[in-house]
């Protein structure tokens, strides 16, 4: 029983762990893989050692195998193949009540707040968890969550088949999104900086730009025959970008929040007023998120082995995090926390 844990300024030790016996409506997982995510990376670069406790065990886009049930679990048995929707709600805050438990009042996101993935064995409540079909793997399965993100963000936006959606920022986020659109019948563009990130975009048959070379306004008023972006999604978390989704976004068009800005963005509300726009937040995503994620893997309709930049063992959990700042423009990085293929 391995566990990584992260013990602050870009370092990480591999333990002997404690197996955590299930308690009344928990299970214990046989972890497989634990993907990287831009949390994680934060968590690494010291941003937020306020909010964990050092040393802590991360993680928390993964797939796996339970391994033994708690009484009261009935829905689930050991051999499941599983992954964890790593969100602890209270149930009883108004936005509970309300029946958003995602945005709950009091929310503990689990690797963050709480124990995480990175380890051979994580016990969770049983009601975080959603089945892999047989023919969706554990390392497909790692990357349900981050799906799960971009399947709410499209969900939120509520774009439709048919509409044209502008995608501002190519990373991992990003480009799920896309993905997601464009496997409901959205056409999608997207604006990105980094040359590798735009190859895989038009790898995966998006249109791209990158605003730094060519006029954005310019190329999406073109793309459109006039008409200006249906959904504008905003991945960056900068001021230009913002400057951009308002500019570029159709009559009556619909802007997503996904970034999280770490400085007040300032937003041209005239072409709010002027173009009767839409402005709606994303934060993570609900139960139907990952239902839908795991569809889009199952049927086929995203190639998910595209995103998965390498794999890495457990006791190298430090080079893998280290490569992801020498490799930004790398799309998910798997850490195989040794349960069965």
């Amino acid at each position: 029983m391995q566990a990584a844990r992260y013990t602050g300024n870009k370092t990480f030790d591999v333990v002997e762990g404690s197996k955590v016996a299930p308690k009344a409506g928990e299970v214990c997982i046989k972890v497989g893989f634990a993907g990287i995510c831009g949390t994680d990376m934060h968590i690494y670069h010291g941003v937020m050692d306020k909010r964990v406790s050092i040393p802590q065990t991360i993680g928390h886009e993964m797939s796996g195998i339970v391994a033994e049930v708690g009484d009261g679990v009935t829905d689930y048995s050991p051999g499941d193949r599983v992954v964890v929707r790593p969100l602890d709600h209270c149930g009883e805050c108004p936005a509970c009540d309300a029946g958003h438990s995602h945005v709950c009042h009091n929310l503990k996101f689990m690797g963050i707040d709480t124990t995480g993935a990175f380890q051979s064995f994580w016990t969770v409540k049983s009601r975080t968890l959603h089945k892999l079909p047989e023919n969706v793997s554990l390392k497909q399965g790692a990357l349900v969550e981050p799906l799960s993100v971009a399947c709410h963000d499209v969900s939120r936006a509520g774009l439709k088949a048919g509409e044209k959606a502008v995608v501002l920022g190519g990373g991992p986020i990003g480009q799920l999104i896309a993905a997601v659109a464009k496997g409901i019948g959205a056409e999608v563009m997207v604006s990105e900086v980094n040359a590798d990130r735009l190859a895989f975009s038009e790898k995966l048959g998006f249109e791209t730009v990158d605003p730094t070379k060519q006029d954005i306004g310019e190329v999406v008023k073109e793309w459109t025959n006039g008409k200006g972006a249906d959904v504008v999604f905003e991945v960056t978390g900068v001021q230009p970008a913002v400057d951009t989704m308002t500019e570029i976004a159709a009559v009556r068009g619909r802007i997503c929040m996904v970034a999280i800005h770490s400085e007040k963005p300032q937003v041209n509300l005239f072409h709010f007023f002027w173009k009767e726009l839409e402005l709606v937040g994303a934060r993570v995503y609900e139960a139907k998120d990952f239902d839908q994620a795991i569809d889009l893997i199952s049927s086929g309709k995203i190639t998910i082995d595209n995103f998965i930049s390498s794999v890495s063992p457990l006791d190298k959990i430090g080079d893998a995090f280290a490569g992801i700042d020498l490799n930004p423009a790398g799309m998910k990085t798997l850490i195989d926390c040794g349960a069965e293929q």
